[in-house]
């Protein structure tokens, strides 16, 4: 199959190219226009194979992307470039609207101007999305693919508006279109400003362990690796115009997180877990903070058969062990990140 993965350079989206290139059967065709958070070592695992092409772009830049899409002629996109951090949609909310809204509608043109449905029979476009998109849920209650949209960040918002987009495309034009909703995603590759990796680095460097308000924010995490199993699937056997909610029924408090990374990192390093859990630090909570997230998968349990292999025990464990394994990945990416914010700092 000729693949375009979208934000290949990324967490996920990397990990959907290591995926898909291991198998010579498949031409994968990786975007990326290289922002702070994508480390291109990520994808030195596929580096030189003859079934990988990597090509630099930003998809605001409808012209270039459609020139692209049109010559590799793709029988599958699998559309994963965003920008996805929360707190920075708070802070900086334009580039969100940029990549997130007016990207998608340029990939989506390019999809429908280069008649790839009718080129392909099987053609497939999977907007990877976020189950952000719904808002905040109380103390029960599941989100499932019915619930109602009600984003509460400027992220969200953005995730939201390009899955209407995608929706409408579909109804409109016929474009073979599926969208996925997933849970917090965690496991290796993961840049250093997210929750999970930023515990286990600053753990390993003896900082402080920042904790947004009570810490009793509920998120469901999911391993990136079973999120690249289940698109792979629904890509392949997924229902045009469908909408897949993928979790991995694995809800945990912020508080929980970070207990449980830091006694994983106590358990591989042979460290004074005490140590590490008396440098926890409440901070200020940021604006908007929604209070739960949960997933219902039952869907794509029962009509694609997909179940994760980790637990998030289990998970974290694999995760702690990477980090600890790739000490010039984590150099690079925490130059990236530092050095991004410094910028960000010397500009404001």
């Amino acid at each position: 199959m000729r693949v375009v993965v979208t934000g290949g350079a990324g967490f996920i989206g990397s990990a959907v190219v290591r995926l898909l290139a291991s198998n010579p059967e498949h031409q994968i065709l990786t975007l990326d226009k290289l922002g702070y958070a994508a480390v291109i070592s990520s994808l030195d695992p596929v580096a030189g194979l003859s079934n990988h092409e990597f090509r630099q772009v930003d998809l605001c830049d409808g012209q270039a992307l459609n020139q692209i899409v049109g010559d590799f002629s793709p029988q599958l996109i699998l559309h994963l470039a965003a920008e996805s951090h929360v707190d920075r949609s708070i802070d900086s909310p334009a580039p969100f609207i940029q990549s997130n809204v007016v990207g998608t509608f340029n990939l989506l043109e390019s999809a429908r101007l280069n008649r790839l449905a009718k080129r392909h029979a099987d053609f497939r476009f999977v907007q990877v999305s976020t189950d952000e998109v719904y808002g905040s849920l109380g103390a029960d209650g599941v989100f499932t693919e019915g619930s109602a949209y009600s984003p509460n960040s400027p992220y969200a918002a953005s995730k939201a508006a390009a899955d209407h987009l995608v929706q409408a495309w579909h109804v409109t034009y016929g474009l073979p279109t599926i969208i996925t909703h997933c849970s917090n995603n965690y496991g290796p590759y993961q840049f250093p400003e997210k929750l999970i990796p930023l515990i286990i680095l600053n753990v390993l460097g003896g900082k402080s362990i920042p904790v947004y308000g009570d810490g009793l924010q509920v998120r469901d995490w999911l391993y990136v690796d079973d999120h690249v199993d289940a698109l792979w699937r629904i890509a392949d056997k997924g229902s045009p115009g469908a909408t897949y909610n993928i979790g991995a029924r694995a809800e945990r408090t912020n508080l929980q997180v970070v207990r449980t990374v830091i006694d994983a990192v106590a358990a591989v390093t042979g460290a004074e877990a005490a140590a590490m859990h008396a440098r926890v630090t409440h901070v200020p909570d940021r604006p908007g903070h929604d209070r739960r997230y949960a997933i219902d998968p039952s869907r794509i349990t029962h009509e694609l058969g997909w179940q994760p292999s980790q637990n998030f025990e289990s998970g974290i464990e694999h995760t702690v062990r990477w980090y600890l394994a790739h000490p010039q990945w984590c150099e690079q990416a925490g130059n990236q990140y530092h050095g991004e914010r410094l910028g960000q700092l010397h500009h404001a």
